[in-house]
């Protein structure tokens, strides 16, 4: 049976949609190329492996793995990205639910919680994507900077939230003002989304 390979996921909105805080260009680029030369290259990574085992032949192991975990890291990382964003009309400015009962018990507010993650963004070093994160452990929120796609990353700290930081996420728009680009994403998050994925992380801790 021939494995399953992996699929750009389709935007749940038009390409026009997030305007005037991400351009059409902008996300038609930011998608469709960017995102889909990772889905390309992971592709062609699985598909060299399954080649050479079936074959009895080898490859560069070393690699090979470090390919894979950066253009799987680009895909996923992408994936939560476009979800988590929604057109101004159906955005709440602010958290919702449980999620935002826990933003306000972890960092004081919402507004802190603001500070914090713009801060945590733009003070990216190069390419990377800042990440909202919760443990369940100690059932606590926390802020991750991940370079590049797949570096700094806390194994079994599930990403609730992402925000790009690479330049081909803002470049077409606002040049090299990153913190201008974070200050827009604030109208774009889909708050309620991102509280009903919250409850579910939380759910599969009690499991």
């Amino acid at each position: 049976m021939a494995k399953e390979l992996y699929k750009l996921p389709p935007l749940k909105y038009g390409y026009a949609d997030l305007a005037p805080y991400i351009s059409e260009e902008q996300l038609r680029i930011h998608h469709d190329k960017h995102h889909q030369a990772y889905v390309t290259n992971a592709n062609s990574l699985l598909e060299m492996m399954d080649k050479a085992r079936k074959e009895g032949t080898d490859f560069d192991y070393k690699s090979a793995a470090k390919g894979l975990s950066f253009n799987l890291g680009g895909h996923v990382l992408h994936d939560y990205f476009w979800w988590e964003m929604t057109p101004e009309s159906n955005a709440s400015k602010e958290p919702v639910g449980e999620l935002a009962d826990v933003i306000k018990e972890d960092f004081g507010n919402f507004e802190r919680f603001k500070k914090e993650f713009t801060q945590t963004a733009t003070s990216v070093e190069g390419s990377g994507w800042v990440a909202l994160t919760y443990c369940n452990d100690t059932k606590r929120l926390g802020l991750m900077q991940i370079e590049k796609h797949n570096v700094n990353l806390i194994p079994d700290y599930p990403v609730l939230m992402v925000l790009d930081m690479w330049e081909h996420a803002y470049y077409i728009d606002y040049k090299n003002e990153k913190a201008k680009f974070v200050d827009a994403f604030w109208n774009i998050v889909n708050w309620e989304e991102i509280d009903k994925y919250f409850k579910k992380i939380q759910n599969m801790g009690m499991e």
